[in-house]
């Protein structure tokens, strides 16, 4: 059910400098999402009544990424004025007469959790307050702003850390940057903050100051775990935070029955689906909308991106992009399955084969060292070991059609467009520019030609003459 009384504001509008990127820093992708795709994913949970977006650098780039992972997203533009108190006060007008809280969190905050900002939003409603700070206690604060308390324990303000003193920088408590705000104080609050401070931005973390000194209730909640609130700035944390979130991701398809032999050499994004009692080795990537059935063995070494692979299949050593691969194939090792293969059940794909939009048959198999690209094969059929589909001709590509129960030799090349059909035998070394009929053997009628003393006439005194010179002695029996 939608909560009527909450709103979300995502604020996306820092230019990120520390990340030295050019990618906008929330659109850095952790398991396969931007790292606001989380944050957006724990509003959603929430069913507030409306959630927005604040944007400014990279604006453009931004909402279209945030379009893309959500719908019924608001997106609000920051003006000139920088800070965060700014980001959210635009974020109020556009709210207009909101009456309800606000929730408000960082786009590059990807761990932080639906139920963590839950758990929040009650503490708050309970006390009735005016705002309410989501804390962490942090062994080295440095960079953080600090929460200030009096004596009594009471939330006083919050100083950001180039304006505190030698005494607040000892304070281990810090800003997580997540707050409930109750809209109608939130919005007055912010009409009174100025840009007066180090950095000349308008403070959002300045309304708490200004609400306790109004007399309105403001708490400090502290997360269970610092690494839930723990924000990305550079390319450091962003893989700190990738390995956590990664070490989650594998822990929960253990729990779900999946063997994973070496968790810390497996990555597997979020979208990722992995049937109980299928079996991941070391050294294996999964990406994007994987899915391995019960009983698939995949790894080691292997790196799959939508990818499909059926029960029972085998894949080792390879990389795989928009693949299908049904149940009880084998594929690799060392094997390259570009978009369009699709593996028929107990195919095969072996050691050094290429494939693309390709199409092979129940129980067919390439077994090793071949290209096949824009090709169909039936059910049944061994292409053999060095075939080329040969199928671009410098302008459009063109289409081979291998039948069923087709026996194909070594270094086959197959000219497309090319039909070769059921039952069909090539010999070795044919190069295929016609159709085959079925139950037709084809073969190139290029006869072999041996000349009688070529190395010795034309590589005297090598170690190859010499060879020669030894076995032509023994033949005439010298």
């Amino acid at each position: 059910m939608t909560d009527s009384r909450l709103a979300i504001v995502v604020l996306a509008a820092g230019s990120g400098t520390r990340m030295k990127s050019a990618l906008p820093k929330v659109l850095h992708p952790i398991a396969g999402v931007p790292m606001i795709g989380h944050v957006l994913s724990a509003a959603a949970a929430l069913h507030p009544a409306r959630t927005l977006v604040v944007v400014r650098h990279e604006r453009d780039t931004v909402v279209a990424a945030v379009e893309e992972l959500t719908e019924g997203v608001e997106i609000v533009d920051q003006d000139e004025v920088s800070g965060t108190g700014r980001a959210v006060e635009v974020a109020l007008e556009a709210l207009g007469d909101f009456d309800g809280d606000v929730v408000v969190v960082s786009g590059d905050v990807p761990l932080l959790d639906a139920q963590t900002i839950a758990d929040v939003i009650d503490r708050h409603r309970a006390a009735s307050g005016a705002a309410t700070i989501v804390s962490a206690d942090i062994t080295d604060p440095s960079g953080y702003g600090r929460v200030v308390r009096d004596e009594s324990g009471s939330v006083v303000r919050i100083v950001e850390h180039n304006d505190a003193s030698d005494h607040e920088l000892a304070i281990t408590e810090t800003n997580s940057g997540t707050y409930v705000f109750d809209a109608a104080h939130l919005s007055t609050a912010l009409a009174a903050v100025g840009t007066h401070n180090a950095q000349g931005e308008k403070y959002l973390t300045d309304v708490i100051e200004f609400m306790t000194a109004a007399g309105s209730a403001v708490l400090a909640v502290t997360a269970a775990e610092p690494w839930i609130v723990a924000g990305v700035n550079d390319k450091v944390q962003l893989s700190e935070v990738a390995a956590r979130l990664n070490a989650m991701i594998v822990r929960g398809h253990q729990l779900n029955g999946v063997t994973i032999d070496d968790p810390a050499t497996t990555w597997i994004d979020r979208a990722v689906t992995i049937e109980a009692d299928a079996h991941i080795l070391p050294g294996t990537f999964l990406h994007g909308a994987t899915a391995i059935a019960s009983g698939a063995v995949v790894g080691p070494d292997t790196t799959l991106r939508d990818t499909e692979v059926g029960a029972g299949a085998t894949v080792t050593r390879t990389d795989a992009t928009l693949a299908v691969i049904e149940a009880e194939a084998t594929v690799g090792p060392f094997s390259f399955l570009r978009p369009g293969t699709v593996l028929g059940r107990s195919g095969k794909i072996g050691a050094f084969v290429e494939t693309k939009n390709s199409q092979i048959g129940e129980g067919s198999k390439i077994p090793h060292l071949s290209y096949v690209g824009d090709t169909t094969v039936g059910v049944q059929s061994n292409i053999g070991a060095g075939t080329i589909t040969a199928n671009y001709d410098g302008v459009k590509k063109h289409r081979t059609e291998v039948g069923s129960h087709v026996r194909t030799g070594s270094h086959n090349v197959f000219v497309a467009p090319v039909r070769i059909g059921d039952g069909a035998y090539t010999a070795a070394g044919t190069t295929v520019r016609k159709d085959v009929p079925a139950g037709n053997l084809s073969l190139s009628l290029a006869p072999q030609k041996n000349i009688a003393g070529w190395v010795e006439n034309n590589r005297p005194g090598t170690a190859a003459a010499q060879a020669a010179e030894r076995a032509n002695d023994l033949d005439n029996g010298e």
